[in-house]
Parts: structure tokens; sequence; C-alpha cells
């Protein structure tokens, strides 16, 4: 449903949600392992992220990457957006150019509502939200140690 690049980046700040803080830095290395992602990839996905001030870096040997307390409020759709816009909810489900409301395509109508929910779910569900589930044992994602 999103793309490769926005699924590392959703995994990636779950990732550094739970392995880090203000006082904990996590490195490059240790995320893409961690969500099994190629390290350059990841690096630039994480380089992208910080620059929309959604995650926080530091340079020098005792730097990494880490997220705030307010940062743990961003939501899901923020980090999508971040890195692939808005063009996943604003394109044809079948890849037409021309679908439109006034043209559209066999599922166009059934997907419009669908695209809606999405869209819902990933603005209001936050990573705190995700790590309180995670915590509860609610879901699943991967063990990260």
């Amino acid at each position: 449903m999103f793309s490769k690049s926005s699924e590392y980046a959703i995994k990636a700040m779950i990732y550094i949600a739970q392995v880090s803080d203000e006082t904990k830095k996590i490195g490059v290395v240790a995320i893409a392992k961690s969500i099994d992602a190629p390290q350059p990839f990841t690096a630039k996905i994480l380089q992208i992220l910080t620059k929309k001030k959604l995650l926080r870096s530091i340079k020098g040997p005792n730097g990494g990457f880490y997220l705030t307390k307010a940062d743990l409020q961003k939501s899901v759709a923020e980090i999508i957006y971040a890195i692939d816009g808005r063009v996943p909810f604003n394109t044809c489900v079948l890849g037409l150019h021309n679908c439109s409301e006034d043209k559209p395509c066999p599922l166009h109508n059934e997907y419009k509502s669908i695209k809606k929910d999405i869209i819902n779910m990933i603005e209001k569900n936050t990573l705190a939200d995700f790590m309180e589930k995670l915590n509860a044992g609610e879901v699943f994602l991967k063990t990260f140690q």
C-alpha cells in the first residue's frame, strides 16, 4: 500500500522511538539492521526525516538519531507525506492518468471511501499511539533489540 521508502521510514521511526531518547542516540547501521533495510537507503530516508524535522540527529562520536517526547506526537501521515508527499493518495488506484470524478475508473467510487478511511487512520495515529499498543502487547511489529 505504501512505498518501500515510506514503509522503511515508519519502521525506522518506531524503532528509534523504542530504543532512543534525548540521552541515548542510535546510529544508522543499527537502525538499518533492525528494520532489515539497506544502510544507504536507510541513511537517505533518515536524512529526509531529519530535514523535515520529524527526527533529530547529532553528529559526532556520541551522535546518532533520536526522538523527544514531543516528536512522538507526530502522525504516521507526517512521516509518509515527508517521504512520498500526498502522491499515494492523489492517484488512481489502477494507475490511470485520466481517472477523475468526471471520468472515474471502475474502482474509483469504491476506493474513494477506502482512501478517505486510510488517510483518517494515518493522520490520527501517532508514534506514541503505536508505542503504547506495542508496549501493551496489543500489536506486533518486530521485537527490536
